[in-house]
């Protein structure tokens, strides 16, 4: 008889362990489930929301122009390829303090000029870069001569700034659109004596090469130059942009 309780008990064990592993199983397993659901709700109330940055787009240029400015130029080309007409501002700040009273010339403006870049963007613009007091005034002094004449264009998708010095030659700044701002990537400049052409300098900030090109023919009239050239490879090829720079007629290339 003691036998055969003892043969019940343990079957009836063996009948009921395997039920107790699996209610123990499913009882870690919903606890896992909790913890689970309890730190992705933690994750979820603990992480920033992610905002779109958003672009503001305005319908005229004039838009963009700051307070205490105003238009001096406007000109219009395609910048960044994409087949639509972006916009150029040159503006000049509208500063009374800087109305001055020439011995020779009379009143004139000396306020200093910017630039502003606008891209097209469907029925309005959005800002692309923007630099208010690069510029020197058109009314700066020039010395024995007129100050030099700046002219800014698009062409082939790059932005051009460029100096005429008239019978004394000219200077060109070559700027191409980057991923946050226009880059210089060129500068051209020559040296004349009238329509002779004393020398040249052709920097490119994209190989890290510049090439100067010197008149070694004394005396020589406009075509009958000769040139040595000198190649020179830049100490830097990290490239400048149109925002940062604070004076044009101070910009200091010689770092290059």
């Amino acid at each position: 008889m003691r036998k055969n309780i003892k043969y019940m008990l343990n079957f009836k064990w063996l009948f009921l362990l395997p039920l107790l592993l699996m209610y123990g199983c499913s009882k870690e397993e919903k606890k896992q489930e909790v913890k689970e659901k309890i730190s992705a709700n933690t994750s979820e109330i603990g992480a920033p929301e992610k905002s779109e940055s958003v672009i503001d787009v305005k319908k005229e240029p004039a838009d963009f122009v700051p307070e205490g400015y105003k238009i001096f130029e406007k000109s219009f080309g395609d910048l960044n390829k994409d087949g639509a007409e972006d916009c150029i501002l040159i503006i000049k700040k509208a500063d009374p303090a800087h109305i001055i009273t020439d011995e020779s010339r009379g009143k004139l403006d000396s306020n200093r000029r910017g630039i502003i870049i606008l891209f097209k963007k469907g029925q309005g613009y959005e800002l692309a870069s923007k630099n208010a007091s690069c510029f020197s005034s058109e009314n700066e002094d020039g010395g024995v001569y007129y100050a030099p004449e700046l002219d800014v264009y698009a062409e082939k998708g790059k932005l051009y700034i460029h100096y005429a010095h008239g019978r004394y030659g000219y200077c060109t700044y070559t700027f191409r659109w980057g991923k946050s701002d226009f880059e210089l990537i060129g500068y051209d400049e020559s040296s004349n004596t009238g329509p002779t052409v004393n020398s040249t300098k052709s920097i490119n900030f994209l190989t890290g090469k510049q090439l100067d090109r010197t008149n070694v023919n004394e005396g020589a009239e406009s075509g009958d130059e000769v040139f040595e050239d000198t190649w020179k490879k830049l100490k830097t090829t990290k490239l400048m942009t149109l925002s940062e720079i604070k004076d044009f007629d101070e910009l200091d290339l010689s770092v290059y």
